[in-house]
């Protein structure tokens, strides 16, 4: 049962998204917090899953992010924002965030949503998407980074190819019909040969390398 923590500057939005996943199967919402207790918050629950606000006054979302990246066992952090636009979703998932919601995301999708994230995959809200690719195409990408995909063996490729889809690494084993222990062993790997930190960032190069085209993408 994934633990979820959910942090947010207003009570009401907290209240909310506590209420929905509370009554979900198999999701236990351990905490909420507002931004100043956050981090504490986390540290002390050790949470599966944090949705945490992109923007909240003195400490803001990525400020708590950073401090969650140190923690010895880091959570899957969501940002939550109102804005398909916010200019900070890029730092956040370059800083280690795997999802990014908008606080009006249908409530029947919420659930399933978590246990994604919990379960190692990212998750990013339709409206979102192209505009997250879009930023991180236009931005200069790393040459070296982009000819390492080439470095990547042939199961590794299909293992990229799954995870760049949002798969779990459940799904992804059982796509491969391997074990949720190699193909997590085969993220590892991936995310060494690109030089990137989060799954995300293997999903847009591997997008920029072109390897999610032509058969068996």
């Amino acid at each position: 049962m994934p633990k979820v923590v959910i942090v947010d500057d207003e009570a009401l939005i907290r209240s909310g998204f506590q209420l929905i996943l509370s009554n979900a199967v198999g999701i236990d919402v351990v905490a909420t917090s507002d931004g100043i207790h956050a981090v504490e918050v986390i540290a002390e629950h050790e949470p599966d899953v944090v949705l945490l606000d992109i923007r909240m006054p003195g400490t803001d979302g990525l400020a708590v992010l950073a401090a969650v990246q140190q923690l010895p066992s880091p959570p899957a952090v969501a940002m939550l924002t109102t804005f398909d636009t916010d200019e900070y979703v890029a730092a956040a998932l370059r800083s280690g965030a795997v999802g990014f919601l908008l606080k009006d995301t249908d409530p029947a999708f919420l659930p399933d949503m978590v246990r994604t994230l919990a379960a190692g995959g990212l998750v990013l809200s339709e409206a979102i998407s192209p505009k997250v690719i879009s930023g991180y195409l236009d931005d200069p990408v790393d040459p070296v980074s982009v000819a390492d995909v080439q470095t990547l063996t042939q199961r590794e490729i299909d293992v990229l190819r799954l995870l760049a889809s949002g798969r779990s690494n459940g799904e992804i084993a059982a796509a491969l019909y391997s074990s949720v222990g190699t193909v997590k062993d085969h993220v590892s790997s991936i995310l060494s040969k690109l030089a990137v930190k989060t799954r995300v960032e293997a999903a847009i190069i591997a997008q920029r390398a072109g390897i999610l085209e032509g058969p068996g993408s």
